[in-house]
């Protein structure tokens, strides 16, 4: 079995959807914690899990590098190897080795690159990078793509555009196993035109899901919004979309309305180990000293383990202690906020009232005053 799309409701824009993977389903919109290196970074699978997240990236760039593809292939696969059961995607690492620019070099052949572990000059086709992810065996896996920074000149982001094609074609044959869903990446920076193209190329090769790529990364989120909006409605309709590495709880509302069913990000696990915790309100910066005596939880109502369990004062108190609890608490509330707002999203969508969800939930994010 492979992937399975169903779309069950609209609502102008705005999708809501089954993805039935072989590792079970997954109700979208939906936004998957990232875990680049096998484990989302202070929680366990089980955590994971008690945050109503149904999907996790892990990335094959890092994987390939630490410990092997063939390692985790030899454990059974990354779902047995990590021990998250459930569906789970690879990024190829296309955004980590353009993070990496400077250990990088890229031509049509793949990427020359050094190993941010041990400086050792290594290479990567896009068949190299589709053969890492069939070893890893993720139910959902991404090409090797071009990714262009912001700003970035027209003759660069159409070269993006023509490599990350060919490279997706590439991908698409020497793409080996039936249960993997390989996804096309949407490229073309800012231009518009650009964007017609990629999106135009990549469905005539045939995709069984598409990704928006190549945003956020530079551009503020006026043109971030720009471009997804410009981008999803592009995508065929029967088939995910997939909005790569972006994660404000702002952004995420505005690319569920213009027709976005997938994210991933680190904000929410980041911000966490950073104290820093998400809410219907606005950002509550747990380590500050409003908090100290506060006996309220992280957010009133969420039904998270934190917020059922502990005050605002203790895991302030954590944070000061430098005990690592603090950050798995928050990494915890962050995780299950960012599942409640896209149940919420869908439940909305099913509803017919997704307009009135999302001017209600931007106004309060917008209207934040907390401490």
């Amino acid at each position: 079995m492979g992937l399975e799309f169903e779309l069950v409701a609209t609502d102008g824009a705005a999708r809501a959807g089954v993805l039935k993977t072989p590792h079970g389903e997954v109700k979208t919109p939906t936004f998957m914690p990232v875990g680049t290196q096998g484990a989302v970074k202070c929680l366990s699978p089980e955590q994971v899990r008690s945050t109503g997240s149904g999907m996790v990236l892990a990335n094959a760039y890092h994987l390939m590098i630490r410990p092997g593809a063939h390692v985790v292939a030899g454990a059974g696969g990354v779902q047995r190897w990590t021990g998250w059961n459930g569906p789970m995607l690879t990024d190829s690492g296309g955004y980590q080795l353009f993070s990496l620019a400077e250990l990088a070099s890229v031509s049509d052949e793949g990427v020359e690159f050094r190993s941010h572990v041990d400086g050792s000059r290594l290479f990567m086709s896009p068949e190299d990078a589709i053969r890492v992810q069939n070893a890893l065996g993720a139910d959902i896996i991404m090409p090797l793509d071009d990714c262009v920074g912001f700003p970035v000149e027209r003759h660069r982001a159409e070269e993006s555009v023509r490599r990350t094609s060919l490279w997706a074609g590439r991908s698409k044959a020497a793409h080996a196993r039936e249960d993997q869903a390989l996804f096309g990446i949407v490229q073309g920076s800012t231009f518009h035109d650009l964007r017609r193209r990629s999106a135009q190329e990549l469905i005539e090769t045939g995709f069984p899901g598409y990704a928006v790529g190549g945003v956020s990364v530079g551009e503020g989120t006026t043109l971030i919004r720009e471009i997804v909006e410009a981008t999803a409605g592009l995508l065929p309709e029967d088939r995910p979309r997939y909005l790569m590495g972006v994660g404000p709880p702002e952004d995420l509302i505005i690319s569920v309305a213009a027709g976005i069913d997938m994210f991933d990000c680190v904000v929410p696990t980041r911000n966490g180990r950073n104290g820093w915790a998400f809410t219907a309100d606005g950002t509550v910066k747990v380590k500050n000293s409003p908090h100290a005596r506060s006996t309220l939880p992280i957010e009133k109502g969420c039904d998270c383990f934190a917020c059922r369990n502990f005050t605002r004062s203790y895991v302030r108190h954590l944070f000061n202690a430098r005990e690592m609890l603090g950050m798995t608490l928050v990494s915890l509330h962050n995780l299950r906020f960012f599942a409640r707002l896209m149940e919420r999203a869908r439940d909305a969508i099913m509803d017919g009232a997704f307009d009135s969800f999302a001017r209600e939930a931007l106004a309060r994010l917008d209207d934040t005053k907390s401490p």
